[in-house]
């Protein structure tokens, strides 16, 4: 059956029925996630609104939804408005005889990856080879404390530049991989997965978007969360005893121990949740919260005005206590660890990161020029290509994110 496009707000009756497209559908705590895989967008309902879901897909009328939720709940609910709610995230495909025009699907990064091929990530057996593989590097460190990594480990020649570029090298392939683990994870799962650059204050990184794992079971969303830290902790596994059955003082030694640092290296980044690491996700999930850095600085936003002009500069009272009491907790302790880790990193960079770069950019233009020896030049442009290319890099993708909103989070709706 054809209809016509609804190109307006649709006139919505008693007796509409609508045509919802595939959603999926899994139940957290009081409420129900629901959402759209393909688009990747997401809401959390009320019991009540999973159950309007549910009616009208099977084809029930408006009219006739509304007179069993009124049954079932006691409450008036307006259904005509939470059909064009739905129609706005892209839930309905045909209100009455109306087609309602669907949106342009985001392109999944290796989208010839399917689901089947890699749905080995997700048997636990994995999750005790990890461990195992874990537990056998710690086993030799014990025997092998000199093995312990040090920054002086990613000197590991005299030429600094050699240094720098295998150095960047080297990480940008382990921040792929990490990224790559978070994808592949997620498509197992049947979540199409999107990897891209991205800037977290002052860091430049490698994001994966899962949005989707939100309906998957919560032992396969946080393997997905915690896929990359795995990776990272099983090349070190890996690496750790290599190192141990090479002569101290070889190259083939140093560059072992580099490559175990740099592996371990993004690990304390993790823990920096105000960032929106892999961490933070697993937060989230745990506490139960739909948008916990939303929230979070959505509350700070309000203390900050509160303190600068009083309670009257923000009529609208404090956001967070319109959320469930255990969100709420969640949401105002994150809040202090949000702006303290924010102005800290900011300090930092400030303070350390931004000098240094600077200071080693001019050495590097300085050493340029014809006065100046052919390995001195080499050198010079190795620290000006690398280093100058990761914060011009930095800034593209700053400015390319500027308008773009975060990853789509199951946000809260009522019927």
């Amino acid at each position: 059956m054809t209809g016509t496009a609804v190109t307006g707000p649709p006139p919505i009756e008693a007796s509409t029925r609508i045509l919802l497209r595939e959603l999926g559908v899994r139940r957290d705590r009081d409420e129900w996630i629901v959402g759209r895989m393909a688009t990747r967008t997401f809401v959390a309902l009320p019991a009540a609104g999973a159950r309007a879901v549910e009616l009208l897909g099977r084809g029930l009328s408006v009219g006739r939804t509304a007179e069993l939720l009124h049954e079932e709940t006691g409450e008036e609910l307006d259904v005509a408005d939470f059909v064009r709610d739905l129609a706005a995230l892209g839930f309905v495909a045909r209100i009455g005889t109306g087609t309602v025009p669907d949106t342009v699907p985001p392109r999944a990064s290796l989208p010839w990856l399917r689901p089947r091929a890699v749905r080995f990530v997700l048997h636990p057996a994995l999750a005790v080879l990890v461990g195992l593989l874990v537990a056998t590097a710690a086993a030799v460190l014990v025997r092998r404390p000199d093995l312990m990594p040090c920054y002086r480990d990613l000197l590991w020649s005299p030429h600094g530049s050699l240094v720098l570029v295998t150095g960047a090298a080297a990480g940008w392939a382990l921040l792929f991989a990490h990224e790559l683990a978070h994808l592949v994870t997620a498509r197992a799962a049947g979540v199409p997965g999107r990897m891209r650059l991205g800037t977290r204050l002052q860091f430049l990184v490698m994001q994966t978007d899962i949005s989707g794992i939100e309906l998957a079971p919560r032992r396969h969303r946080l393997t997905a969360y915690l896929a990359g830290i795995a990776l990272n902790l099983s090349v070190a596994s890996a690496l750790l005893p290599a190192l141990a059955l090479t002569g101290t003082g070889t190259t083939a030694h140093r560059l072992l121990a580099a490559g175990l640092l740099l592996a371990l290296l993004p690990l304390p980044f993790q823990c920096m949740v105000f960032t929106r690491t892999d961490l933070y996700f697993v937060l989230q999930d745990v506490t139960g919260c739909r948008n916990l850095y939303g929230d979070g600085l959505a509350h700070a936003r309000y203390r900050f005005r509160r303190l600068l002009r009083g309670p009257r500069a923000v009529p609208d009272g404090d956001p967070s206590t319109r959320l469930p009491p255990h969100e709420r907790r969640a949401v105002r302790l994150y809040s202090v660890v949000l702006v303290a880790g924010t102005a800290l990193c900011l300090a930092f960079m400030a303070a350390v990161t931004l000098p240094a770069d600077l200071t080693l950019l001019v050495r590097a233009a300085r050493g340029l020029g014809p006065d100046h020896g052919l390995a001195r030049n080499a050198d010079s442009a190795a620290v000006l290509v690398t280093l100058g290319g990761i914060n011009v890099l930095w800034l593209l993708t700053r400015w390319r994110n500027r308008t773009r909103r975060h990853p789509p989070a199951a946000h809260r709706h009522d019927p």
